[in-house]
């Protein structure tokens, strides 16, 4: 699941970057899987071999997938080449992605014809504006303090917007805003930048390799103080600005 470098992204919407999760291999790479549990699984004896295979797919069809990170459209949380667990059980039952998950989704109609991984900043019903006076961004009214994640000496982005998060939609970005292809790009597009929560494959959990990177991926009490949708406490002139 190596890849080569990736383009470079451009903070612009009028200037949409192509595919940014891409592969030189068959097929979007990060659908792929390492080439060592295959050959570990090789090296067992026949009836292991088939239940070893059987776990593995059940695993990858139902719980977890690997996630091999393409670009550095998410630094400094991710890096290009980190590896991450994906659980797919996050949103099963019921549940939702919420403000500051960091998800991977398919963008097939959307971004783009493969997987990508971003951070959730608004959800269904959310007013999400860009930016306030402090340059912050606004979810509901709320300005939100992103410096814990964005990547350093960025602001929260150069494209202003404003937008309404329809019902089973998500706002989308990564954390490295001059490098990302995400809904700010596409909120001239149908959908308005906002990808389907059925799109979503899954939450970004663990950073599993290189080694010495290994770590848990928390929500970032950032979003903690968003009010509920329906609830804007904006103040006038706060509204987005260029």
């Amino acid at each position: 699941m190596d890849t080569e470098a990736q383009p470079t992204e451009r903070d612009r919407s009028s200037h949409p970057a192509g595919p940014e999760e891409t592969s030189e291999a068959p097929g979007p790479e990060e659908r792929s899987r390492s080439s060592l549990v295959p050959r570990l699984v090789g090296r067992l004896p026949g009836r292991w071999m088939t239940a070893a295979l059987l776990l593995l797919l059940a695993l990858s069809t139902f719980v977890v997938r690997p996630f091999q990170i393409p670009s550095g459209s998410m630094a400094p949380s991710l890096r290009a080449g980190d590896r991450v667990v994906v659980l797919k059980l996050a949103y099963l039952f019921g549940a939702e992605p919420q403000r500051g998950d960091v998800v991977v989704f398919d963008g097939t109609g959307y971004f783009g014809d493969t997987d990508y991984i971003k951070r959730v900043v608004g959800v269904g019903g959310d007013h999400v504006v860009c930016c306030d006076r402090e340059g912050k961004i606004r979810v509901n009214g709320r300005s939100v303090d992103e410096s814990g994640f964005l990547f350093p000496g960025e602001g929260a982005s150069t494209v202003p917007f404003d937008v309404a998060v329809p019902e089973g939609r998500l706002f989308v970005l990564g954390d490295h805003r001059g490098d990302s292809s995400d809904s700010r790009d596409h909120l001239g597009s149908p959908g308005g930048g906002m990808i389907p929560v059925s799109a979503v494959i899954g939450r970004a959990d663990w950073i599993v390799s290189p080694f010495d990177r290994t770590t848990r991926l928390h929500r970032p009490d950032a979003y903690a103080r968003v009010p509920a949708p329906g609830t804007n406490a904006a103040h006038p002139g706060e509204g987005a600005h260029g």
